[in-house]
């Protein structure tokens, strides 16, 4: 096993190759510390990103984080990379890549900053990028993801420039079909659902999937409106529901960064594919076959206990997060989110692990070229607040984030987390100057939602022409 080493401050410090090293170049994070693969200093942080900097990029594709031969999901990254896209950083180190990606940003001696950074998204593993991350300071992450371009879509088109759409998120404890039509009433009314009214039902019954997805239908079918809807139910339920005639729009499937955590899921990659294909094979898209909607999160595989790489040494949850990317890549979704801190301060401890974890994620996805938005969020349990979400949110708006996760009143009363309000995403985008989905848009448009500068109105319920309608 490869030894690196670098000397500071007259302390000499050693790491035990490059899954090591990963690790503790990362910024602090409790679920690495409970994983006990985190620096246990600022200076040996410190050293470990020193020594990151400076390893060629081919290391990656010479030393995999997680081994080849028992992990389907290091066997898809290696055998999908692009030594042609790879070429123009071949010789890069880490290091080096940061400045290239800064400098394609800035539109440095560059016509098409998005063009050559999607040109280079294939050539990029995600062990590469997660490597670049770990030396980048917030407003490199902001500033590169804001350059970056990938667009989706099904009835909507998601990642446009100058836009930032939304989930509706209408869950309820018993999945009363009243209150559920409540909460996408109030949703809608406030310019949200663009990217999907997605439902996390209250129970694994195929029944009531279904029933969900026929009252989504109806909704969305007699106030034509052009959106997705989505029933957040285990992949093969969906399958099933699928054969059976149901109004499928998205399949849904929370994934991760190991073959043995994808498996804790009850998923591989051929299971993801075959309910692409079923999907794509109902053509309910009007300006897209995007058909995919996948969730993601740090810390994921830590808690399957499928956090361990080469040499049986855990692997940092950043970088296994980054490996969940290539996974969702591969099936070309409409939506992709990192539920950053939901999965509780465990992996995530506070405001400022939860935001530099957020701008991480969507940095990595946006990167290796995904639809990628964040729920932005955290459990009561957590050292964070409003405040920090406020803050996050805000930065992913000028990072260009492809959308976000809305709740009434910004809780989440059925799963019990805190994300953000339907006027929280009214404050992004006029704060931002940014829009719903274009086709969106319209539709508000056409129902006098919208101001004379394409701003939804925060007018009263009964106001509405979508209330007078319902």
């Amino acid at each position: 096993m490869t030894v690196y080493t670098q000397l500071l401050d007259g302390t000499s410090y050693r790491f035990d190759g490059l899954v090591d090293v990963l690790a503790k170049a990362t910024p602090r994070r409790s679920g690495d510390e409970l994983a006990g693969c985190a620096a246990l200093t600022d200076a040996e942080r410190v050293a470990a990103q020193w020594v990151l900097a400076d390893l060629p990029l081919t290391e990656f594709l010479q030393q995999p984080v997680v081994p080849y031969e028992t992990d389907e999901v290091t066997r898809l990254i290696v055998d999908t990379h692009d030594r042609v896209a790879f070429g123009p950083i071949a010789s890069c180190t880490v290091g080096e890549l940061r400045d290239r990606l800064l400098s394609i940003a800035a539109g440095d001696g560059i016509s098409d900053p998005a063009g050559t950074l999607r040109d280079l998204a294939p050539g990029l593993t995600p062990e590469m990028v997660a490597a670049v991350a770990k030396i980048m300071r917030n407003q490199d992450l902001i500033a590169v993801a804001r350059a970056v371009r990938v667009r989706s879509a099904f009835r909507t088109t998601i990642g446009m420039p100058g836009t930032l759409a939304t989930r509706l998120q209408p869950n309820h404890p018993t999945d009363d079909p009243r209150g559920i039509a409540a909460a996408v009433l109030d949703g809608l009314l406030l310019g949200c659902g663009d990217a999907v009214i997605g439902i996390n039902p209250a129970t694994d019954s195929p029944r009531a999937a279904a029933d969900l997805l026929a009252l989504l239908h109806d909704i969305r079918a007699r106030f034509d409106i052009p959106t997705q809807s989505c029933v957040l139910a285990h992949v093969t339920t969906t399958i099933e529901l699928i054969a059976a005639g149901a109004p499928v729009d998205l399949v849904f499937q929370s994934v991760a960064g190991t073959q043995s955590a994808n498996a804790a899921f009850g998923v591989d990659l051929a299971l993801l594919r075959e309910a692409e294909d079923a999907a794509r094979s109902l053509g309910r898209g009007t300006v897209g076959d995007n058909v995919m909607y996948f969730e993601t999160g740090q810390g994921s595989a830590l808690s399957a206990g499928a956090h361990l790489g080469t040499g049986g040494k855990p692997v940092d949850q950043q970088t296994l997060e980054a490996r969940a990317y290539a996974v969702a890549r591969e099936l070309r979704p409409l939506l992709v989110n990192t539920v950053v801190g939901f999965i509780g301060p465990e992996y995530l401890y506070d405001g400022k692990q939860i935001v530099r974890a957020g701008l991480e994620d969507h940095f990595c996805g946006k990167l290796l070229g995904l639809p990628m938005g964040v729920d932005v969020c955290y459990t009561n349990h957590a050292e964070a607040d409003q405040d920090d979400m406020d803050t996050l949110l805000t930065l992913l708006g000028a990072a260009g984030c492809a959308f976000v996760i809305t709740v009434p009143g910004a809780d989440d009363v059925m799963l019990g987390y805190q994300s953000l309000s339907f006027h929280d995403a009214l404050y992004a985008r006029r704060v931002l100057g940014l829009g719903p989905a274009p086709e969106f848009a319209g539709w508000l448009d056409r129902l006098g939602m919208l101001d004379d500068t394409g701003r939804v109105h925060a007018i009263p319920p009964s106001a509405s022409p979508l209330r007078a309608m319902l």
